[in-house]
């Protein structure tokens, strides 16, 4: 199987279903079922507002607080880090573009979208495009000319299993 590492608390954001975009810096054309791997090391060793902001603070905090008893023990810090937490199905790869505004009120104020890739204009999705929510984008990096990739029916799994991780996108064991 697949498999992508995420660094914590993102991964486990990703795990309950609160981020559905994962953003990196290159896009990909598979689609498929994919392991969601916690990095081994967290992105932050402690999830403070100093570091990140009040207001993304906040947000992650709030849906961490919804985390299953089997990613946390009651605290951050206890996040699980270098192993599989969860399974997923990559639907889809966005490109992110700047959002020249759709005449919209709640869009026009948005200052980015993520474009289609279909390059084929009989195909379908082709010139599709949606506007993030600004949860969402307090979870990812959703700068103009990154990639949103998006996931869907995920799967926690009932423990996580411990391995080890590798940047880009890696085959998981022989699933």
């Amino acid at each position: 199987m697949k498999a992508i590492t995420i660094w914590q608390p993102y991964a486990s954001l990703v795990a309950i279903g609160a981020k559905k975009y994962e953003t990196r810096s290159w896009a990909t054309k598979y689609r498929g079922p994919i392991a969601i791997h916690a990095a081994a090391k967290p992105v932050c060793d402690t999830l403070n507002g100093l570091i990140m902001g009040k207001e993304k603070y906040t947000v992650i905090r709030n849906a961490l607080d919804a985390v299953p008893e089997v990613l946390s023990t009651g605290h951050t810090g206890s996040l699980p880090c270098g192993c599989v937490i969860a399974t997923a199905e990559l639907v889809n790869c966005w490109r992110i573009v700047p959002n020249l505004g759709t005449g919209v009120d709640t869009a026009r104020y948005i200052p980015i979208c993520a474009e289609s890739m279909t390059m084929d204009e009989h195909a379908p999705g082709y010139s599709d495009y949606f506007l993030p929510t600004e949860r969402e984008m307090l979870f990812g990096d959703w700068a103009p000319g990154r990639y949103a990739w998006e996931l869907a029916n995920v799967q926690l799994l009932p423990e996580p299993i411990p391995a080890k991780g590798q940047q880009g996108m890696w085959n998981w064991g022989n699933k």
